[in-house]
C-alpha cells in the first residue's frame, strides 16, 4: 500500500487557514483524479478542492466546521502503488501509520415477522360523551386524530358509514354547518428546539458583520430621491435596446451616480488601515454589490466601474450575481472593494440601517420604489420615490460631508442627463 497526504493548500490572496464545509467523500471510498473531495471556506469564498491522485480514502483528516491551516493534512489515500507519488506530501513508511479502512458497518438486524394474517387490527374506539352516556360512534384512528385536532366531539357527529361509522367526509360536513372550533385556530404547542451549527459562509458573514460594528463607529443618513426621470429614461432605454440580454435595472443608474459623486468626494472612496492609522483613497472605483445568495451574502466587486457604461454595468452585475449564487464566484472576484451598494430590490422596505464592509467607510442602501404624491410647481403629481439609506464611519467621513455626497447623488439621479454630462 502506497499512502498520499494530501495537504490543505494555499489557496490564493495569502489565505492562511480554511475551514472545512462539506466533505464529498469518506473513508473508504473510491476516488478518480481531479473528483471534488472537500468544499473550505476562506475568508472570502467557498472552494472546491480536487484530488490529485486515484486511489481508496483512507481517512478525513477534520470534521465539518472545523479551521485548518495551510499546509496540514486534509485526507490520506491509499495510491495502490509501491512506492510514494510525491516527496513532499506522500508519507513514507517510515514516518507514518497506515490506518486500514474502516470495517463495514453490522448489519441492520432483520425486521421483525409480520403478524398472522388471522390476527385482525383491533376495533375502532367507541366514542363516549361529555354526560357519560356512551353512543354507538366509531371512527378509524385517522378520523379521530383529524377530530382532536379540529377541537370535534365526535358524540356530536352523524356517521354516515357502515353501521353509523365516521368518516372523514362527515368531519368535512360537520365543519360547514357549524365552523371549527376555537381551538383548533390555536397554534399547536412545540417546546422543541434545532441546533443549526454555524459554519461556512455563515461564520464569515458573522466574523464580519462582528469585526465591522466593533471597529466602526457608524452613523447612517437616509434621504429620499425622486427617481420618476430615471424610470422614464431606463423605460426608453429597454424599449431601443430590448435585443440587450442583461436586464437594465435603476443599479447601473445609481452605480454611475456614484461614480460620479466621487469625484467630488474622494474620501468615500476609501478603506480605512485602522492597525497603522492609515486612509488608502483610491483613484479607480471598485464597486461592491451586496448581493443574496442560498449560503448567504456575498459581495462581488465591479472592478474599475468608472470605465463602465449603463449597459456594461448591467451586464458585470449579472455576471457577477450569477457567479455568487453558482458558487462559481472567484476569489478575485469578491476581493478589493472600496465602496459598496446594498440593495433588497423589493423587498427593501423605506429606511435600512446598512452595516460598512470593513474596511471600506460608506456604503450606500437602497430602498424600495414607490409611488407616492408630491407636490411639484402647484400641483400634486404621482411620483416615483426611492429612499437611499447610507451609512459612514464617523472617524474618517463627518456628518457635513456624508449629506452633501447623497444630496450630489441625489441631484445626479433626479436629473439624469447629467450622469453623461461629467
Amino acid at each position: 500500500m502506497s499512502e498520499y497526504v494530501v495537504k490543505l493548500p494555499d489557496v490564493g490572496e495569502g489565505i492562511a487557514e480554511a475551514e472545512i464545509v462539506e466533505w464529498h467523500v469518506n473513508a473508504g471510498d473510491t476516488i478518480v483524479e481531479d473528483q471534488v473531495m472537500v468544499e473550505v471556506m476562506t475568508d472570502k469564498a467557498t472552494v472546491e478542492l480536487p484530488s490529485p491522485v486515484a486511489g481508496v480514502v483512507l481517512s478525513v483528516g477534520a470534521a465539518v466546521g472545523e479551521i485548518l491551516s495551510v499546509g496540514s493534512p486534509l485526507i490520506r489515500i491509499d495510491t495502490g502503488e509501491a512506492g510514494s507519488a510525491n516527496g513532499d506530501t506522500a508519507a513514507t513508511a517510515a514516518d507514518t501509520n497506515t490506518t486500514e479502512a474502516p470495517p463495514p458497518p453490522p448489519a441492520a438486524p432483520e425486521a421483525a415477522p409480520a403478524a398472522p394474517a388471522a390476527l385482525a387490527p383491533p376495533a375502532p374506539e367507541a366514542a363516549m360523551p361529555a354526560d357519560g352516556q356512551a353512543r354507538p360512534t366509531t371512527a378509524a384512528p385517522a378520523v379521530r386524530q383529524r377530530a382532536k385536532a379540529l377541537g370535534i366531539d365526535l358524540s356530536t357527529v352523524a356517521g354516515s358509514g357502515p353501521d353509523g361509522r365516521i368518516v372523514h367526509g362527515d368531519l368535512d360536513a360537520h365543519l360547514a354547518h357549524t365552523g371549527p372550533s376555537p381551538q383548533a385556530t390555536r397554534m399547536p404547542v412545540d417546546d422543541s428546539v434545532d441546533e443549526v451549527p454555524v459554519i461556512g459562509l455563515r461564520r464569515n458573514i458573522a466574523q464580519r458583520m462582528e469585526l465591522a460594528k466593533s471597529r466602526i463607529p457608524h452613523f447612517t443618513y437616509v434621504e429620499e430621491v425622486d427617481v420618476s426621470e430615471v424610470e422614464r429614461l431606463r423605460g426608453q432605454l429597454k424599449k431601443d435596446h430590448d435585443d440587450r440580454f442583461s436586464r437594465l435595472t435603476v443599479l447601473p443608474f445609481l452605480m454611475r451616480a456614484v461614480v460620479v459623486a466621487i469625484r467630488d468626494f474622494p474620501q468615500m472612496n476609501a478603506r480605512y488601515d485602522d492597525e497603522n492609522g492609515i486612509i488608502n483613497r483610491h483613484r479607480s472605483v471598485h464597486l461592491g454589490v451586496a448581493t443574496q445568495t442560498a449560503k448567504g451574502l456575498m459581495v462581488p466587486v465591479v472592478s474599475n466601474a468608472q470605465r463602465l457604461d449603463l449597459w456594461d454595468s448591467a451586464d458585470e452585475v449579472s455576471r457577477l450575481s450569477d457567479a455568487a449564487r453558482n458558487g462559481k464566484i472567484t476569489l478575485q472576484e469578491l476581493s478589493g472593494s472600496t465602496i459598496t451598494i446594498s440593495s433588497l430590490g423589493a423587498l427593501g422596505g423605506i429606511v435600512s440601517t446598512p452595516i460598512i464592509n470593513y474596511p471600506e467607510v460608506a456604503i450606500i442602501g437602497v430602498n424600495k420604489i414607490m409611488i407616492r404624491p408630491v407636490y411639484v410647481e402647484g400641483a400634486v403629481l404621482p411620483r416615483s420615490i426611492m429612499n437611499l439609506s447610507s451609512s459612514f464611519d464617523h472617524r474618517v467621513v463627518d456628518g457635513a460631508d456624508a449629506a452633501a455626497f447623497i444630496q450630489r447623488i441625489r441631484a445626479l439621479l433626479e436629473t439624469p442627463a447629467l450622469l453623461f454630462m461629467t
